[in-house]
């Protein structure tokens, strides 16, 4: 998740010397990192704690919940689809999981779209904290060590692949973090968010959101049962989070 606020601090001074403008640039810093900081923190924290409150994890009911669904392990069946260009791709597209919420945020706060702002926020981290909740009460490591065995070999593309993989593993480490999927459950909050505020970057989005979820699987990070947990777990996020929104009234000046 380090990668998350490296990313922050780039697209913001990017921002920042094309704008010229001090005070925005002070408040894109002060409510998008924040919240960032914030998520990263109780996210590290988790590889600590999850084992002590839930010892248990759940892969081999998930392997079986897939495997009754499909007949097949997805991704073993998937090998047969790759190829180093498909799996450069695919781990690039799992990436934009850390660019597309700060985009959506930066673009709302140069747009002035402050009671936007405030409620996609709000409903970013109501999501985040739900798949937080999860991983705690249904620890999973993922098919990526879980059924390695089963792997014809392990899915190779470029540099870039390797890169990814390797970096992503010594920043978040391993944790108990594949139920329910928080990739997929973030950015369908995020779909429906730019479906309502910015309908232009809403047609941009869709094909990389298509793109990251097909990833989570391809890249054996998920089992596709998380998938679909997080999916339902945005639903549910997109359902009540702006009435809960409301009703707790951050700020009686932007109810949405």
């Amino acid at each position: 998740m380090f990668i998350y606020l490296m990313l922050s601090i780039i697209l913001i001074s990017l921002i920042y010397f094309r704008g010229r403008n001090p005070a925005l640039t002070f408040e894109i810093i002060h409510d998008i990192l924040f919240p960032v900081i914030v998520v990263l923190l109780i996210f590290d924290s988790l590889g600590g704690i999850v084992h002590y409150i839930n010892p248990r994890d759940i892969d081999p009911i998930l392997i079986k919940i897939d495997y009754s669904i499909f007949g097949v392990h997805p991704t073993v069946w998937l090998e047969r689809l790759s190829t180093p260009l498909l799996t450069d791709i695919l781990h690039i597209s799992y990436t934009t999981y850390y660019f597309l919420p700060i985009i959506l945020g930066i673009i709302l706060k140069l747009k002035k779209k402050h009671a936007e702002f405030d409620l996609t926020i709000f409903l970013i981290l109501l999501g985040f904290y739900t798949s937080y909740i999860g991983y705690i009460l249904f620890p999973a490591l993922g098919p990526r060590f879980t059924i390695e065995h089963l792997h014809a070999s392990e899915i190779t593309g470029s540099g870039i692949t390797q890169w990814i993989r390797q970096t992503l593993d010594s920043l978040e480490g391993i944790k108990r973090d594949a139920f329910p999927s928080g990739h997929t459950e973030i950015v369908l909050i995020l779909l429906y968010i730019v479906w309502r505020f910015e309908k232009l970057l809403f047609y941009i989005y869709i094909p990389l959101i298509v793109m990251l979820m097909f990833s989570t699987v391809y890249c054996r990070y998920h089992y596709v049962i998380d998938v679909l947990a997080g999916g339902l777990l945005a639903v549910v996020c997109i359902l009540i989070g702006p009435k809960l929104y409301n009703l707790l009234e951050f700020n009686k000046q932007r109810r949405i």
